[in-house]
């Protein structure tokens, strides 16, 4: 009940500061809308950043890491005004290699776009919005790694669209799911289902899913947005069973969760003012079962939110271009909601989190930022501290 009232009081308050704001269709754009909104043929993007994370205790000496956390290259290419490609390249912490995305779409009209390919599933904004001038703090929110696994990509179809009489932009798609079993049980407690993600990479189907967004944004600086995700996870043990052999079929499905996301998200900005949030709600079917083949302690149900709130304290200076925006994002997330059968609630995995700081925008697509953030669990009495430092750019 507390994090629903939290979440409740902080749209309202963008509620009422809307009122004052003026109509607007102009939404807020990642770096794929920007080179699927080019005129020209051949079309070039990036983004990256490096940063330094150093863990801070008063009983302990702590290395600090030093790290390219990644480098991306976006090349699009215009066939005709109707019919284009965005692919994008990372690289990550310098020796991995990652295909992000590589789509094809074609618009048959401004509200009806097809698209196919290698997709980010549009859950939240993180998955979407990542670029590093696009959001504070130096690590994107831990949500957005234990709740919805950024960055979530599969190969899959479907259409988008903006309408813009209504101010609404919306996208569905059929798409390729989870690997939950591939001879071990990849989902679990201490990450929820980061470990299934596909990738695109070989990636196998036993049953497709189905991920859709509307998004909002009709008044001046703000933006909502409600997402869901739904389907099954897959299982190679369902590859070339017989249909009649029932202990076979009963193990394969014994190897298989159903899975419900729901996320809701807003961004708002009047003046130098800046606030977001974002809630996920994950239901999780037959995680008794799974547990009991795997092995596992896969919860049946997760959450994760958080609220933040920021100033551009250089946003009123005439002829000053760059912006110091001071922030603090407070966000909880518990991968062990829910339990089923005999799986005892764990502690570790109900997580409260503080992250403060200050984002330096030299220009709009380069920033310096530095943070400190305070980390702890249900089963622990004392926050983990870690100080935070980087750069990011965009183009």
């Amino acid at each position: 009940m507390k994090r629903i009232f939290l979440i409740a009081t902080m749209f309202a308050c963008m509620t009422g500061a809307f009122a004052q704001s003026d109509i607007n269709d102009e939404q807020q754009q990642n770096s794929a809308q920007r080179l699927l909104n080019s005129n020209a043929g051949l079309t070039i993007g990036g983004y990256g950043e490096v940063h330094f994370n150093q863990p801070l205790s008063s009983d302990t000496y702590n290395n600090g890491k030093l790290d390219v956390h990644r480098i991306v290259m976006l090349l699009g290419y215009n066939f005709s005004e109707k019919t284009q490609f965005v692919s994008e390249l990372e690289f990550e912490h310098v020796s991995e290699v990652y295909v992000e995305q590589a789509f094809i779409q074609h618009k048959l009209s401004n509200a009806f776009q097809f698209r196919g390919g290698l997709m980010l599933i549009p859950m939240g904004i993180i998955n979407e919005y990542h670029e590093p001038n696009t959001f504070n703090g130096v690590e994107r929110p831990l949500i957005d790694k234990y709740i919805a696994p950024s960055t979530w990509r599969e190969i899959g179809a479907g259409f988008t669209g903006t309408v813009l009489p209504a101010s609404i932009r919306y996208q569905a798609y059929v798409m390729g799911g989870f690997n939950g079993y591939d001879g071990s049980g990849k989902f679990g407690g201490k990450n929820g289902l980061r470990k299934g993600r596909q990738k695109g990479a070989e990636a196998y189907v036993s049953s497709p899913n189905f991920t859709g967004k509307i998004e909002y944004f009709g008044i001046r600086g703000l933006n909502i947005g409600l997402s869901g995700y739904f389907g099954n996870s897959q299982s190679t043990l369902y590859d070339g069973i017989n249909k009649d052999d029932k202990s076979a079929v009963a193990a394969a499905d014994s190897s298989v969760i159903g899975m419900a996301m729901i996320g809701l998200d807003a961004r708002y900005t009047y003046g130098g003012l800046q606030l977001r949030g974002q809630y996920y709600h994950t239901s999780l079917s037959n995680t008794d079962e799974y547990n009991q083949f795997t092995g596992n302690d896969l919860g049946s149900a997760m959450y994760g939110y958080y609220l933040e709130a920021g100033y551009d304290v250089f946003k009123h200076l005439d002829n000053v271009k760059t912006g110091l925006i001071p922030f603090v994002r407070y966000e909880a997330y518990d991968t062990h909601s829910k339990t089923e059968g005999n799986l005892a609630k764990n502690d570790a995995y109900d997580v409260k989190a503080i992250t403060t700081g200050l984002t330096l925008k030299l220009t709009q697509n380069a920033v310096l930022k530095a943070d400190m953030q305070f980390v702890k669990s249900a089963a622990s009495d004392e926050y983990a501290k870690t100080f935070n430092a980087g750069f990011g750019i965009m183009f």
